[in-house]
């Protein structure tokens, strides 16, 4: 553990559930890097991510964005690659794309697909979905409405998905956010996972709650108080 880590853990109260506002103020309190850290939400849920029917996934545009450049690819044919490439897309393209992909060329965070491309994407499966890059409908990247979803992903847009643990990692923008930013993120995000409960999951669903930069230690957030701040 590094001098300047210990002494900002220090800061954190051990087993204290932070409220909100409290937490975001001690996280920009604690920071010790040179460069803008990313911050992190991690939910730990009330469900069995082993069971097909408590799996919980999402995607939702932050109301302030990731602070970061977003690099989106778009797979689509015609009028629909010309729509992408308006909308800011870094590469586009087909049976091209595919090739490129499939020689090892990874530049790129999200990707998405007009339904007519999934054919073609599907070879790429055993590529794109263990990094959970894969186009998926119920996340909104595989649609008709290429604009609207290159512009969404570009600006900052987020997927979450539960983890074999039952937590839940999402980014929600970076330290140099001011407090407010930062929390209408969180808030959304909450919301988010809150609406994507499995009408299977029994007992408390938001378990608890952590939230950390890149390099700093976890401030433990008041889950219930943190639900109902989000409207639930």
């Amino acid at each position: 553990m590094g001098k300047k880590f210990k002494v900002a853990k220090e800061k954190v109260v051990l087993g204290k559930n932070y409220d909100v506002d409290e937490a975001l103020k001690l996280l920009a309190e604690i920071k010790y890097t040179k460069f803008d850290e990313t911050v992190d939400i991690a939910l730990n849920l009330g469900v069995d991510p082993r069971q097909s029917d408590q799996t919980v996934r999402g995607a939702l545009a932050l109301p302030h964005g990731l602070g970061k450049k977003i690099r989106v690819i778009v797979f689509a044919k015609g009028e629909k690659e010309k729509e992408a490439r308006e909308a800011g897309a870094d590469e586009t393209g087909a049976e091209d794309l595919v090739d490129k992909i499939s020689k090892g060329w990874m530049d790129f965070d999200k990707v998405i697909a007009t339904p007519d491309m999934m054919s073609i994407v599907s070879k790429l499966g055993k590529i794109l979905g263990p990094r959970g890059l894969m186009p998926n409908p119920k996340l909104g990247t595989v649609t008709q409405d290429i604009k609207k979803a290159v512009q969404e992903s570009k600006t900052g847009r987020v997927e979450f998905r539960i983890e074999k643990a039952g937590i839940v990692h999402v980014s929600i923008g970076k330290v140099s956010f001011d407090s407010e930013k930062l929390k209408a993120n969180l808030l959304a995000i909450i919301d988010s996972v809150m609406r994507a409960k499995p009408s299977s999951s029994k007992g408390v669903y938001l378990k608890k709650a952590c939230l950390s930069s890149t390099m700093g230690p976890g401030i433990r957030l008041d889950a219930a108080k943190l639900q109902t701040l989000a409207g639930h």
